[in-house]
């Protein structure tokens, strides 16, 4: 299916649909919460990118969103009403990084029915859409509780792991095995600056296409045909299934892979640990500037 639902898809949507509230800033942990409870898509359930999308971050897991374990994430799909039937639909108010990282987790887990709503929460109110409000609790979904289940199934989402990035690297980051795209600022790629982490710079090998870049003003994906122009023209020549995406802590990097999938690219890779992991020890080798 099309990854990117539009509004009116939404509102067209038959059978069973759980629409997911992933609303998050990465300084503001509990923003997402608050800006849920102050008004959300009707119905929808939240979940929470640091406690839901994210397992629990370690000296030795994954940089700062490690991927959850799969059984809970699982867990978190039935507690939201899920089904094998169910077609879920993320929003944000990011630009749809951090629904990407949803779309990327449920492919993950093997559930194939899944979108991100093109322009998320503000193309839903620009459109006239109602929203509903409800208070924070204790609750960390809040949202209508329904009995769900959905089974674990093969992983439908490739992915690279710290032992494979740290090959490729020592193998000259040589474009014939691989192609790493990182997702972050070109401020941050360059090491200008770094907010987050605590070294600056990127992965020595790695091409920079900020996701920002997929976006038009207005904070849809641009057109298939434009993203499939821009990004083949990035790669080369190069198959998509030789892509392996990066960013600071894999939220961000789905989002280029989100828009390869849209753009009919498909079956690139993400390293979920990306820069964050990276560079949490010193021995392993950084690069500065433009290239």
């Amino acid at each position: 299916m099309n990854p990117l639902i539009s509004v009116a898809e939404l509102v067209a949507q038959e059978g069973h649909v759980v629409v997911v509230d992933v609303r998050h800033d990465l300084n503001d942990p509990t923003a997402g919460l608050r800006a849920y409870a102050a008004g959300h898509l009707p119905e929808a359930a939240f979940l929470s990118v640091d406690e839901d999308l994210s397992g629990e971050a370690t000296p030795s897991n994954g940089g700062r969103h490690p991927l959850p374990q799969q059984e809970d994430f699982i867990q978190r799909l039935n507690d939201i009403g899920g089904t094998e039937e169910t077609l879920f639909i993320a929003y944000d108010d990011s630009g749809g990084a951090f629904a990407a990282r949803f779309w990327w987790l449920c492919r993950w887990v093997g559930h194939l029915h899944v979108g991100v709503l093109n322009g998320g929460f503000k193309a839903w109110t620009a459109a006239g859409g109602l929203l509903q409000a409800e208070e924070p609790n204790k609750n960390r979904n809040p949202g209508p509780k329904r009995a769900g289940k959905i089974a674990s199934r093969p992983s439908l989402s490739p992915r690279w792991n710290l032992e494979a990035m740290e090959a490729w690297v020592s193998s000259g980051s040589s474009r014939e095995i691989a192609t790493v795209i990182d997702a972050r600022s070109l401020e941050r790629y360059r090491g200008d600056h770094e907010p987050l982490d605590p070294v600056a710079g990127h992965i020595p090998g790695a091409i920079c296409r900020p996701s920002s870049l997929n976006l038009t003003e207005d904070g849809c994906f641009k057109s298939p045909s434009q993203l499939r122009q821009e990004f083949e023209v990035l790669l080369d020549g190069r198959d998509p299934t030789e892509v392996i995406h990066s960013c600071g802590s894999g939220i961000t990097a789905c989002h280029n892979l989100l828009a390869m999938e849209a753009a009919g690219l498909t079956g690139s890779v993400l390293y979920p640990g990306s820069w964050s992991e990276w560079c949490a020890a010193a021995h392993r080798p950084i690069a500065v500037g433009s290239s």
